[in-house]
């Protein structure tokens, strides 16, 4: 009887406590974000940026992913169900060109386990320019 009544107020509990963590862990990936875009200038976003131009690839917690390029562009993209990404993961995409475009999606691969951890669709590459005088 003891058990029926306290596992409700549990469960209760465990509901509230849930969304306050992922909001914690969304509000650690846009301060984590805004570190990596400081010192540069957003412009107008775009649809499509060129594989052969990418150096790396980063996955900020939650949020975003950011594309480090050749010429030291960074591009910020939102997918569609951010909230999987987690830094652990590793980026799988496919693509039948040498773009990578809003259209595509990216898997993603537990780093420890090497099995499927999910999947998001890109949305569009915010370009981030270093700011005039600014190194980084």
């Amino acid at each position: 009887m003891r058990l029926s009544i306290l596992l409700p107020g549990a469960i209760a509990l465990a509901a509230m406590t849930l969304p306050a963590a992922a909001r914690d862990r969304g509000a650690n990936g846009e301060a984590a974000l805004a570190k990596i875009t400081a010192g540069r200038s957003a412009t107008a976003p775009v649809s499509c940026i060129n594989l052969r131009d990418i150096r790396s690839s980063e996955i900020v917690e939650d949020t975003a992913i950011v594309y480090r390029m050749n010429n030291g562009m960074l591009y910020v993209n939102r997918p569609e169900g951010g909230g999987l990404l987690d830094r652990d993961d590793i980026l799988v995409t496919r693509t039948l060109s040498t773009r990578l475009c809003s259209i595509d999606i990216v898997t993603l691969v537990d780093r420890g386990s090497q099995m499927f951890s999910g999947s998001v669709a890109l949305g569009e590459f915010v370009p981030y320019s270093r700011l005039p005088g600014r190194r980084g």
